[in-house]
């Protein structure tokens, strides 16, 4: 999977923080059979810029953890006719972004008796679910999504 983090967190990361992104990341895609040439941006912000994103695109005026944008899946037609369907397996699948408070993966860390690498990690698989079309808004939905998230978390090897 091609994954680009950005870090605006003015020094809130440790340096093997964007490397466990990358790992659990390709693994959850490997787990949920996505196709390599997936694309997708992670940002590690703090909670002051995830609030203003929250404000300004969700109408919540709070500090929250997560929030993924993920990108509409396009209809095949969109693509121009001479396109062959191996040209258009080439293009990459772009699944959108995920905006992580560092600030909350501390707060929530330590709240909850874990590790940092855990609740980011928790939090990462959290936001890579929503860009693969899981919800948890739906007691249906969330009885799916939320086992799904714990065997990826546990598999991999994030338990504590």
């Amino acid at each position: 999977m091609d994954l680009e983090i950005n870090d605006i967190t003015n020094e809130k990361v440790d340096a093997n923080q964007p490397k466990l992104i990358k790992k659990i990341l390709d693994y959850a895609a490997d787990y949920l059979n996505l196709k390599e040439n997936t694309e997708m941006s992670v940002t590690l912000v703090n909670n002051d810029k995830i609030r203003e994103i929250n404000r300004k695109y969700r109408d919540v005026d709070r500090a929250t953890d997560v929030i993924s944008f993920a990108i509409e899946d396009q209809d095949n037609d969109e693509f121009p006719v001479f396109m062959s369907d191996e040209m258009k397996a080439e293009i990459p699948e772009n699944l959108g972004d995920i905006f992580v408070s560092m600030d909350k993966v501390k707060e929530q860390a330590d709240f909850l008796g874990h590790s940092e690498d855990r609740e980011l990690g928790f939090l990462i698989v959290h936001g890579f679910l929503h860009l693969n079309g899981y919800d948890h808004i739906d007691p249906k939905d969330e009885a799916v999504m939320f086992p799904l998230q714990r065997k990826i978390l546990d598999s991999y090897g994030l338990k504590k």
